[in-house]
């Protein structure tokens, strides 16, 4: 049977369109392999391109704010909102990251560590620890404090090497990055426990004990409140505190996360944060 010239030009037709169909999904298809392999050179070069969902899984960047440290977060007096530096990161993270904030707050670190160890929330800030380390993968140290020990004023107790002693009871944190580190470090004293890092000068006058340990700044604001304490001179340790995700999720989510404190840090954001907040005795970690 012949065809009718209007029946072959429709058949080309419909060829020249099925060419233009194939020709046009080959195109997008191997700009999509290009696009992928791009976006693959870049995210292993630059860990800050991952893809947001990478380190907000669920659509919204959850941050757990540890209100038990003054140096990083408190609640605002007026409004009752969690302010500080470590709210500041986060929201810096977020608006980067283009993803909505939940902020989580805490009172105390052993809380934080728990929801990030069990991706209840996808980062966190944390005094850097082994023992935390188990279940969170850390940035390096953003700021460091100073851990130091509050005692009455008619203590015989004149430095910190005369802390760990038979008999001295030393107030802690429970979980706090002091009580880990005291943990590994007392041999003669008893480390008692308090429920927050906030409440251990409270438990040390309401129980008579001998030390109060904790975040210098913490303790010289409770002996301003309350009368005959005095912190000892000096330091027992360097606080380095971090950000930190869970250790489950991938290196990709490890890699932008320390390429955010880097970049925090190398940018003044840091520093300005500090000034801000008016935190003294708290430095950017080099």
């Amino acid at each position: 049977m012949t065809c009718k010239p209007t029946d072959q030009m429709h058949q080309h037709e419909a060829l020249g369109a099925n060419l233009v169909r194939r020709g046009l999904a080959g195109y997008v298809l191997g700009l999509l392999v290009m696009a992928s392999f791009s976006s693959g050179l870049v995210a292993a070069e630059f860990p800050s391109a991952v893809a947001p969902t990478v380190l907000a899984p669920t659509g919204v960047l959850r941050v757990v704010i540890n209100l038990g440290n003054p140096i990083l977060a408190r609640k605002d007096a007026q409004s009752g909102d969690p302010v500080g530096v470590s709210v500041d990161l986060a929201s810096e993270l977020a608006k980067r990251l283009k993803t909505p904030l939940a902020l989580v707050p805490v009172n105390s670190a052993g809380n934080a560590v728990d929801l990030v160890t069990r991706e209840v929330a996808d980062v966190g800030f944390f005094a850097i620890d082994p023992v935390r380390g188990q279940g969170i993968a850390f940035t390096p140290a953003y700021v460091q404090i100073e851990g130091s020990y509050l005692v009455r004023d008619g203590s015989p107790i004149k430095s910190n090497e005369e802390v760990d002693r038979p008999g001295h009871r030393i107030v802690v944190g429970k979980g706090s990055a002091y009580d880990l580190f005291l943990t590994r470090e007392i041999k003669q004293a008893q480390l008692v426990r308090a429920a927050t890092s906030p409440e251990v000068v409270r438990y040390f006058v309401e129980n008579n004990a001998e030390v109060a340990a904790g975040v210098r700044q913490q303790l010289e604001a409770d002996a301003r409140s309350i009368p005959g304490l005095r912190l000892l001179e000096g330091r027992f340790m360097v606080i380095d505190q971090a950000m930190g995700a869970p250790k489950s999720r991938s290196e990709a989510v490890h890699a932008q996360l320390q390429q955010f404190v880097a970049d925090m840090k190398s940018s003044g954001f840091v520093a300005a944060s500090l000034k801000r907040h008016g935190i003294d005795g708290a430095v950017v970690a080099p």
